[in-house]
């Protein structure tokens, strides 16, 4: 249904007014388009539906049966049995545009719903939120994974760069992996430097964050900018016994972070060797000081 005399404007509803829902809802909204109901479980996806979208709470059914856009904005784990229930339960979704925010699903997640008339899409943010004011600031450029039908595929990419982002197309089939590079690289991004606060708290430092920051700020850009040619350290300069001490001293202060050390250094090193910047004596040398009896 349009809500208004402008072409295009949808009525949107809100399945799960988390962190990434309330965003992307108040995002469509300061596009001209229509909150008009949300659902959700938790106290504080109530509030988000209150406060950040505006709209009271209904059951999922009256949601869909209000809206022409839905936004399936629920954990991962329950996205699946959302979908299946929906169509069980023998919602009306004709015609209706069902996104969800997942980045490691696709389309097949959607079938049921597809099968039952309903228009399917895959809109991922390529963004952490916190559930702070600022989160809308960071859609503005941010890149979203778009999967789509190829006849709807306008449609989805209008409604990204609606929403502030830019549309990039990610291949049904492709969409693990491409959560997987995400995933690697943000999230074991933040263990990894936690791990390194920890580390030099433990010998006394009292700012490690302080300390670390220009460090990790030059190491992002020159490997945003550099890729594998950016990277610097024992590793790539094949310092063996420097990464031998590196590895006794963690086994001794934190073995835990001792084995993920040795993981990623074998990676740094094999993806080194592979791009020339490594040579092979020195990568065997390596393979010895990190405890291996093979090199891959």
């Amino acid at each position: 249904m349009e809500t208004s005399d402008r072409p295009g404007r949808l009525a949107v509803g809100v399945l799960g007014a988390g962190r990434v829902g309330s965003v992307l809802g108040a995002a469509l909204a300061q596009a001209g388009h229509y909150l008009v109901a949300a659902a959700g479980v938790s106290d504080a996806s109530r509030r988000r539906a209150l406060d950040r979208l505006g709209v009271d709470i209904f059951q999922p059914d009256e949601v869909i049966r209000m809206a022409d856009l839905v936004l399936l904005t629920v954990p991962d784990d329950v996205l699946a049995d959302l979908v299946s229930g929906l169509a069980a339960a023998g919602v009306d979704l004709r015609g209706k545009m069902l996104v969800h925010a997942s980045g490691a699903y696709g389309l097949g997640v959607l079938n049921p719903a597809t099968a039952a008339g309903a228009l399917p899409f895959a809109l991922h943010p390529v963004m952490t939120f916190t559930g702070r004011d600022d989160d809308m600031r960071r859609l503005v450029g941010c890149s979203f994974g778009v999967t789509a039908p190829d006849p709807l595929r306008p449609v989805a990419e209008a409604l990204v760069i609606e929403m502030g982002g830019e549309p990039v197309w990610i291949a049904d089939e492709d969409r693990a992996l491409y959560h997987a590079a995400l995933a690697g690289a943000a999230n074991h991004m933040v263990t990894l430097i936690a791990e390194s606060q920890e580390l030099l708290k433990k010998i006394g430092v009292e700012h490690p964050g302080r300390m670390l920051g220009p460090l990790l700020g030059a190491a992002l850009d020159n490997a945003l900018r550099l890729g594998l040619s950016g990277l610097t350290g024992p590793v790539v300069r094949g310092d063996a016994v420097t990464v031998r001490k590196h590895v006794d001293a963690l086994i001794l202060a934190a073995p835990e972070a001792a084995d993920a050390y040795v993981a990623l250094a074998r990676l740094t090193a094999d993806r080194a060797l592979a791009a020339g910047l490594l040579k092979p004596e020195a990568a065997e040398r390596l393979l010895d000081a990190l405890g291996g009896n093979s090199w891959t």
